[in-house]
């Protein structure tokens, strides 16, 4: 019986450093179409107190659609575009952490933790306040009354230019250049522990499930699998402070604590998986994305001396 190989990984040193900055733009655009709908209505589940606006994910998306056009499921997009910038800061960390980490351990699951933290502190330092632009865009229409500051509608019911200078204005004015840190650590708090949880798992899921397949199948379909695997893992475990970072955020508070503390009070525990199957939605295609596209770009970006040498 042929040996079944363990997943490889395609390490930093191992890259054509163009070829892979200059695809990974490419990618992370992708995504970024692909899942800001299910973004927008996760912030807006979030938001809202108990189930006055929406009942859950599909019935946020069909009133959404209904009474905003698809427009409505895009607020703020263009805002959000500028993440790309925090996108190739966090895959450069990434990898640049796992190497140095390797000349002090060789553990796998070491490796991506540590780096996965590391990437996502340097990558939220980035991105906060584009969120909390585009947070507050995504808030207008039927979530206007749920948020400090409001836009002047066009006639076509779209999000112009103007009215984001208008956000920008209207933050800037009300709480100076903190406003637009606001929400930083309980932003740490979220996107830190997921980033340090999704990628040991999804090596673990990927190795698992490699010894549970054929020896001939490509190693792209196992990982394209773990992906979402460790995603709506890494979802679950920091859902809780996803909620409280974006009542933080949106609402204007200012403690994450006496924010977590009045959401359990009001709402109980139900209240943490508020936006849950949102989160679970949107990460899923977006870690199936990433992962076909994120090893795909290191296969592109291989050095050509190593092409042949690899296996998948």
């Amino acid at each position: 019986m042929q040996q079944k190989r363990n997943i490889q990984i395609i390490e930093w040193e191992d890259l054509d450093k163009r070829k892979f900055y200059s695809f990974g733009v490419f990618m992370t655009m992708a995504i970024r179409v692909t899942v800001y709908p299910a973004m927008l209505i996760r912030t807006r589940l979030q938001v809202q107190k108990g189930k006055s606006l929406y009942t859950g994910t599909y019935d946020a998306f069909r009133k959404i659609l209904r009474a905003e056009g698809l427009r409505g499921l895009y607020r703020g997009f263009m805002v959000n575009t500028f993440t790309l910038i925090s996108g190739q800061a966090y895959i450069t960390t990434y990898e640049l952490v796992r190497k140095y980490v390797s000349n002090y351990s060789k553990d796998n699951t070491l490796k991506s933790l540590v780096a996965g933290g590391s990437a996502s502190l340097v990558a939220q330092s980035i991105t906060v306040p584009i969120d909390v632009i585009s947070q507050q865009l995504m808030m207008q229409g039927q979530g206007e009354h749920l948020t400090r500051f409001k836009v002047k509608p066009t006639t076509s019911g779209a999000i112009s230019f103007g009215q984001t200078r208008g956000i920008i204005a209207q933050i800037f004015a009300a709480d100076g250049i903190y406003g637009f840190y606001r929400g930083y650590v309980a932003s740490l708090l979220t996107y830190i522990p997921n980033s340090a949880v999704w990628w040991p798992f999804y090596h673990f899921y990927a190795e698992q499930l490699s010894k549970m397949a054929p020896s001939d199948c490509p190693h792209l379909v196992l990982q394209a699998m773990a992906g979402p695997l460790a995603a709506a893992t890494a979802s679950t475990v920091t859902n809780p402070m996803d909620v409280v970072r974006a009542r933080v955020q949106v609402e204007g508070r200012t403690s994450v604590i006496e924010t977590f503390n009045q959401l359990m009070r009001e709402e109980g525990l139900w209240g943490m998986t508020k936006g849950l199957s949102a989160r679970i939605i949107s990460s899923t295609p977006t870690a199936i994305v990433m992962v076909v596209g994120y090893e795909t770009l290191k296969k592109l970006s291989l050095r050509p001396e190593l092409v042949d040498s690899r296996h998948w």
